[in-house]
């Protein structure tokens, strides 16, 4: 990671969980890292912490709606006027509404598109432009994928969720491509973690909380330091090594239920889950 000290990282949805331990631990090894998200405040107190604890990088954080492509073109200007630009880009922000596809709501939908899809590929296309206008050789851009990029489980309220992360796993592959075409050493990476303990589900689990509780209290998940792990393991790759996806699982196997799923089932049935 010593090549990386100084230099510039953006990680998206720095707030919590994943992108904060993984915003965190870039600074760390001395990185400058740009944290986005709507909610700064949390950013700001991981920033001072940071600054408290000694750690040669800094957090920056930046409000930024990662649904309004114009707030995310205007935090990358603001980054090549501050910084130079991106030499590392961490799609790390995503979300799940429970909807499945008979019932969902087609606003829910959209929603769950701009973040895990579109404000993906437009910081992607926007980290390139900041890399290649710099003859920036050796960048990298790591999208935070999930086993639902790989497998489609049997839970309805996660199958437009997953969709989208099939689509990070082709995206990931597609700018591989595209990189490779052009002659660069940038790289292009998908990291694809299974039940990690963050609110993520939490949140899309709001009308079952004691649910997510024992789910949680009852199986060792992984943490957010495991997937910040695997980004520093993947920057740390040598400049040769092109690291396609990192795939991570608890070793205690969760049988995910979704309690509240009934509607949409046979009374004497459960649909779950293994990741």
């Amino acid at each position: 990671m010593e090549r990386w000290r100084g230099r510039v990282a953006l990680v998206t949805g720095a707030s919590v969980g994943i992108g904060a331990a993984v915003a965190v631990e870039l600074v760390r090894f001395g990185m400058k890292v740009v944290g986005c998200a709507r909610d700064v405040a949390k950013i700001q107190k991981l920033a001072a912490e940071c600054q408290s604890a000694g750690h040669p990088g800094v957090l920056v954080p930046f409000k930024c709606d990662l649904t309004k492509e114009e707030e995310i073109l205007s935090m990358f200007a603001a980054i090549k006027e501050q910084h130079k630009g991106v030499d590392v880009c961490i799609n790390n922000a995503g979300l799940n509404h429970l909807e499945s596809l008979l019932s969902g709501k087609t606003s829910s939908w959209k929603n769950i598109i701009d973040v895990n899809v579109l404000a993906l590929s437009i910081c992607a296309r926007e980290a390139y432009q900041s890399m290649k206008e710099r003859n920036v050789d050796d960048g990298h851009i790591i999208n935070i994928n999930s086993i639902c990029g790989h497998q489609v489980i049997p839970v309805a309220e996660a199958h437009f969720y997953t969709a989208t992360k099939y689509a990070v796993t082709a995206l990931t592959e597609g700018l591989r491509q595209e990189l490779r075409a052009e002659k660069t050493h940038i790289r292009a990476t998908s990291i694809s973690p299974g039940l990690v303990a963050t609110e993520f589900i939490s949140r899309a689990s709001s009308k079952n909380p004691d649910e997510v509780a024992t789910l949680y209290a009852t199986r060792k998940s992984l943490e957010t330091k495991d997937i910040a792990s695997a980004v520093t393991y993947v920057l740390s790759a040598p400049p040769h090594v092109q690291i396609y996806n990192v795939s991570k699982r608890p070793v205690q196997v969760v049988k995910l239920v979704y309690l509240h799923y009934d509607k949409l089932t046979a009374p004497h049935t459960q649909p779950s889950c293994l990741i």
